[in-house]
């Protein structure tokens, strides 16, 4: 896979990047976490300017958000727990990630949707729980553009940073997307206690 996402950015430059962000949104396997430092590679040869490599990877992880932000917003949690039980597996769904994303969302809001966007196999996740509980789309799109611009510029400077070894960002950031995971947990925690202590 990634000699395709090379070539397709070798062909395509910042087009390329846009669509192969729009797709890791809607379609996880492809992983941002091989597109963006392989930008970022680019970038540090010179054919490619890493400003505009932050901006397009954004801007196409943004877009991606959409179609399932609608998706969860027209037809809500239980039709789309329904369907990805039966059709999800081509995905990579199922009704459990749906109601797991949902439950998720439900506790930690606007949050979710912003530092959610840094944790791999969640940030696809959070567009149909936000979809499903009517957020609005200017809330949606803004906390989404601010969480995809952080992750776009970490994995792109990696890339960067790392020049031909780019690819070694992919071994670590999976470890370190369940640290923050994590720690948004123990946040939560910690908030939930405070709350209940406040209101007895």
């Amino acid at each position: 896979m990634a000699e395709w996402v090379q070539n397709l950015m070798d062909s395509m430059g910042y087009v390329g990047i846009l669509l192969l962000m729009i797709l890791e949104n809607v379609f996880p396997p492809i992983p941002s976490e091989l597109i963006m430092p392989s930008a970022g590679f680019a970038a540090s040869r010179g054919d490619l300017n890493i400003v505009m490599v932050i901006v397009v990877g954004t801007a196409g992880s943004v877009l991606g958000t959409l179609p399932l932000y609608y998706l969860g917003r027209v037809f809500g949690e239980d039709k789309l727990v329904k369907w990805a039980d039966k059709y999800g597996k081509w995905l990579t769904l199922s009704g459990k990630d749906i109601k797991k994303a949902d439950d998720w969302f439900d506790q930690h809001g606007t949050k979710a949707v912003l530092f959610g966007r840094l944790v791999p196999g969640i940030r696809s996740l959070l567009s149909l729980p936000a979809g499903m509980s009517e957020m609005p789309l200017p809330k949606f799109l803004i906390y989404s553009a601010i969480g995809s611009a952080i992750w776009a510029s970490i994995l792109a400077g990696a890339g960067y940073l790392l020049g031909e070894n780019y690819d070694r960002v992919e071994q670590y950031v999976g470890p370190a997307g369940y640290v923050v995971l994590g720690v948004l947990a123990v946040v939560a925690v910690v908030w939930f206690v405070r709350r209940k202590k406040a209101q007895s």
